[in-house]
């Protein structure tokens, strides 16, 4: 028996978008890819799930009114 460390993926916005760093904690990631899309950084976060072999976390938009 062997024990790995499973790939992490992030979904956001029907992208799937690769792991920018394995050590990076989750909270970074979504910093790093705020800079490409703004929204991530007020988006739900739900995971991690497995899927085909990799935990994959989601960042979900909040949906709410302005006003």
């Amino acid at each position: 028996m062997t024990i790995g460390k499973m790939p992490r993926n992030f979904r956001y916005a029907g992208l799937l978008l690769p792991d920018p760093a394995p050590d990076l904690d989750v909270e970074s990631v979504r910093n790093l890819y705020a800079a490409s899309y703004p929204e991530i950084t007020t988006a739900a976060l739900t995971g991690p799930e497995a899927v085909d072999g990799a935990l994959v976390f989601t960042f979900s938009k909040a949906i709410g009114t302005k006003g």
